[in-house]
């Protein structure tokens, strides 16, 4: 298996994370849903749920792995759907899965609602110490595959029909959360 490529695909797309229970990390973000207008608050509980439904639907997709798993489009546009549908792509054509858990802690960072098309930042820290890649036959960690905790970021924005998608995102590696 080559293992670069396989990191490579790891890289491209935000972390597929699942809606686990909150880790204990700390940020000094202000709780933007509580003090917030009830449009901002509106906003963030959909773009949080549409963040949640990115990461269980991406972490469903890389289990089998299945880059056409119905779901990511439910929660995921552009230009990050073609991203994570690549890297599920890739790990499948290695013979790689995902397997494990992963522990998300999302947080709210900007909310723009003026702006065309309205957005939401959203800042994670994803605690991926129990979420392995593996050989789909031997069921073997694939090495060369650290996992840790790092800061990912992602952006919800608001398309015409209404619905929220996550349509961009960075696993930030280097910074650990």
């Amino acid at each position: 298996m080559a293992s670069a490529a396989v990191a490579v695909a790891l890289t491209a797309a935000l972390a597929a994370c699942g809606s686990e229970p909150p880790s204990t990390a700390a940020f000094d973000y202000p709780d933007t849903a509580s003090t917030a207008n009830p449009e901002t608050a509106a906003a963030t509980k959909s773009a949080l749920a549409a963040y949640a439904g990115y990461l269980s639907a991406a972490r469903k997709a890389e289990a089998i792995p299945d880059p056409n798993y119905p779901d990511l489009k439910k929660y995921l546009g552009d230009p990050l759907l073609t991203r994570v549908r690549t890297s599920i792509r890739d790990i499948k054509e290695h013979g790689a899965m995902r397997t494990g858990k992963l522990i998300s802690d999302p947080r709210i960072t900007a909310v723009s609602l003026d702006s065309v098309p309205a957005t939401v930042s959203i800042q994670d820290c994803i605690d991926a110490t129990g979420y392995a890649m593996v050989d789909k036959k031997t069921k073997k960690a694939v090495p060369g595959q650290a996992a840790g905790r790092y800061i990912a970021t992602a952006t919800a924005s608001r398309y015409p029909d209404g619905r929220w998608l996550i349509d961009s995102g960075i696993a930030h590696r280097d910074q650990p959360c």
